[in-house]
């Protein structure tokens, strides 16, 4: 990270020769101002710019794909990762991974501790939220669809007995995916209850 001085009559014209010299703009510039500027006597004699000391700040992409790699490496996998760039969106896939499952863990709440922590490391620093989405060995849609066969299967269940039936806990994405499955299923409704980590689906007959 390189870190130059600029001056200026003002600070902002400090900053401006700043963003000029690191070929920047002034949304991905970090400064702090190390001597504001002084009027001399009679304006002239003695007068001093304004200081600052700034850098240009590393690109959050690029610093959510680093740590990745680097938290991946110590839990003893070597994957290559392969980046995907959409409006705001940012996927990454792991692939070549030998053992998917100590990434995925438990109804993939280690994946979706990692594609949490990701999108803490790329948003830290920028001023526009972009969505870090994380998969390995394909585990996001083969649970799609997972939960699609479960949710027909029990809103099959619902409406032959006639009693609501509770899935068991998701996280607020898989939650949708069960939604979108039923809303259009004729006989049943959905709704979401519980707090936190318990919040779950429940399947209701129609009234």
């Amino acid at each position: 990270m390189t870190h130059i001085t600029a001056l200026g009559k003002t600070v902002d014209e400090a900053i401006a020769n700043a963003v000029n010299e690191l070929q920047t703009t002034r949304e991905k510039l970090s400064y702090r101002v190390i001597e504001e500027p002084q009027k001399g006597f009679l304006g002239i004699i003695g007068s001093k710019p304004a200081k600052i000391e700034a850098h240009v700040l590393p690109d959050p992409v690029e610093m959510a794909q680093n740590f990745l790699e680097e938290t991946v490496r110590l839990m003893g996998q070597q994957p290559e990762i392969k980046k995907t760039v959409s409006e705001k969106r940012v996927s990454f896939e792991l692939m070549g991974v030998e053992d998917t499952g100590r990434l995925i863990g438990k109804r993939g709440q280690t994946l979706e501790a990692l594609e949490y922590l990701a999108n803490l490391v790329c948003n830290k620093h920028d001023q526009s939220y972009t969505r870090i989405e994380l998969d390995v060995g394909d585990y996001r849609e083969r649970r799609k669809k997972t939960l699609e066969q479960l949710a027909i299967r029990v809103a099959k269940k619902v409406k032959d007995t006639g009693r609501p039936l509770p899935l068991e806990a998701m996280n607020a994405l898989e939650r949708k995916i069960v939604h979108e499955t039923l809303k259009s299923v004729q006989g049943v409704v959905t709704e979401s209850e519980g707090k936190g980590a318990n919040r779950h689906i429940v399947i209701m007959p129609t009234k």
